[in-house]
């Protein structure tokens, strides 16, 4: 049980809002009874750094434990992959997620090999469970070029920029509207597709610079929420009907 005087370190106004029936929290032991069977717990004495590394570790377990349920002996499993694998790597589910990569080397080094039968299914799991979801990367330039050369030297700074391309990252240039353009990917390493959208903005400066022309970053390569995904979906059709009204605008002058 928790004392009133280990709840908080402030002033108590209303216990109902700082800890209640059926939510998890995160409490440190203070004593043990075995006697009578009573564990005494602080929730004051645990610091904001203890409750992120608890939490942590509470999901990872949560995951594991989904993940070993599919067999039938999940004590086994415990006994025989889970804990010997937390030993090696601090957490089973590190081990896990190493999987997706190097499969072999993670399960050579468990004490007793797993029956094929069970391995299959654990790796399938895992697989469905772990593998990196992809994440929308956006980075909105603007390109001016005044010379002769003008939009054709546009048009070879985009492809410039887009031939940082990898398979991991693949880059796609877009007009939104003059002279606003934005370069995007889909990838599931972050850090890898930031850094080529910002190889990808370099090169586009460079080609049209030689051009004469000039480039501004209005924003720097970051993951990028569907509203974000949204509001540009919707600037960029309001511009296609903008330039739509226009030509026929002109049509009509004719």
């Amino acid at each position: 049980m928790i004392l009133l005087s280990e709840l908080s370190r402030r002033r108590i106004r209303s216990v109902q809002k700082l800890i209640r029936v059926g939510r998890n929290e995160v409490v440190v032991v203070l004593r043990v009874d075995k006697e009578k069977g009573y564990i005494d717990l602080s929730k004051r004495r645990v610091s904001p750094e203890d409750i992120v590394k608890c939490e942590e570790r509470y999901m990872k377990s949560k995951t594991v434990a989904s993940i070993l349920r599919h067999e039938e002996k999940l004590e086994k499993l415990y006994e025989t992959v889970a804990w010997p694998l937390g030993k090696k790597y601090r957490h089973p589910y590190d081990a896990f997620k190493l999987t997706l990569t190097e499969p072999d080397a993670v399960w050579s080094s468990l004490p007793e090999p797993i029956p094929p039968s069970t391995l299959s299914i654990l790796t399938a799991t895992i697989a469905r469970r772990l593998t990196p979801q992809p994440i929308k990367l956006r980075a909105d330039i603007e390109l001016t070029c005044y010379t002769p050369a003008g939009i054709d030297a546009i048009k070879k700074a985009l492809r410039a920029g887009e031939k940082q391309s990898s398979e991991a990252v693949p880059i796609k240039a877009k007009l939104v509207a003059p002279p606003l353009y934005v370069l995007s990917t889909n990838a599931t390493d972050k850090y890898a597709a930031v850094e080529r959208l910002e190889r990808a903005i370099e090169s586009i400066q460079n080609a049209i610079e030689d051009q004469g022309g000039s480039l501004v970053v209005k924003m720097k390569p970051k993951a990028v929420s569907e509203t974000e995904e949204h509001d540009l979906a919707q600037l960029m059709a309001k511009a296609g009907q903008e330039n739509a009204e226009v030509s026929g605008d002109e049509d009509e002058d004719e």
